[in-house]
């Protein structure tokens, strides 16, 4: 599987007229024999609920020094304009920040945590790489919301990654609330994969980390995942982590709160799903959004 040509499209979006909804074709929890911190009873409810929430998975200790360091790099981003800095969508406030593993040495070193890193490989089952990071604000009053959406429908169709074995992590760096904007997803979506409309535009990113329109699904599909199963909020103090799955629904509501809430959000590739040419998109997108190393 060297080019998008010898490569079979699974997952086809984003190149039909009407919505489809597809069965998953891929496992959710690798067979393997690797350690770490999840016991089997974790990974079943992983297996059947598409994410597992930990409370204190990290430290007060460890978690006061990225708290200390979310702040510098707030501070540090105001009024800054470079790629990696994506603004609210209307506005001048920091909504997130990228490539915080390449760029931070302190958030690199959490990227590689030997908890976290072994409790990927235990879902898994090989060796991972960071496909993708960020800091995501979420100030009160003004954080806006994130559209439904499956990550993986995006990372195959702009980035081109051939298959769900991935993963993201979300880390709250302040308390998470229901009512200041936290994950809400639908437990079982993982299973089926949300086949969206509309041919992906030039140079989307630009646009879509802001606001997302293209590789939003439909409301009819929506409903009908909903429907199926329901919605929860894994919502935790800060320290607290979602593993979910690349493909769950998921998203967030606007905070008009006073309360932020951030958190770090790390995504992990297993090596044996590295990325082909994209699916629906002109080109891939750049390196700071999806590693290809």
């Amino acid at each position: 599987m060297t080019t998008k040509d010898t490569v079979i499209d699974l997952y086809p979006s984003r190149v039909e007229a009407q919505p489809r909804i597809l069965e998953r074709k891929d496992p959710v929890v690798y067979p393997n024999d690797f350690e770490g911190p999840l016991t089997k009873e974790d990974l079943s409810a992983y297996d059947a609920d598409g994410y597992l929430f930990a409370e204190a998975f990290f430290t007060e200790e460890e978690t006061a020094a990225l708290q200390n360091e979310l702040r510098r790099l707030l501070a540090e981003s105001r009024g800054v304009r470079k790629p990696e800095i994506i603004l609210e969508p209307e506005g001048d406030e920091v909504r997130s920040i990228f490539a915080v593993h390449r760029d931070n040495g302190l958030f690199r070193a959490l990227s590689e945590h030997p908890k976290l890193v072994s409790a990927v490989r235990q879902i898994l089952g090989s060796d991972v790489y960071v496909h993708q990071s960020r800091i995501n604000f979420k100030p009160g009053f003004k954080g806006k919301e994130f559209q439904w959406h499956s990550d993986f429908e995006t990372w195959h169709t702009e980035d081109g990654m051939p298959r769900m074995r991935a993963l993201s992590c979300s880390i709250a760096l302040s308390d998470n609330y229901p009512f200041n904007g936290p994950l809400m997803v639908i437990p079982g979506s993982h299973r089926h994969f949300v086949a969206c409309v509309g041919e992906t535009p030039e140079n989307n990113y630009e646009s879509s980390l802001r606001r997302q329109v293209f590789g939003v699904p439909d409301e009819g599909s929506l409903t009908w995942l909903v429907e199926r199963s329901r919605i929860e909020q894994p919502a935790g103090r800060a320290g607290s982590i979602v593993f979910f799955d690349c493909n769950i629904m998921h998203g967030s509501n606007s905070n008009i709160t006073p309360y932020p809430r951030s958190n770090a959000f790390f995504v992990y590739n297993s090596v044996e799903n590295k990325l082909q040419a994209p699916f629906a998109s002109q080109r891939p997108r750049p390196d700071y959004i999806a590693t290809r190393e």
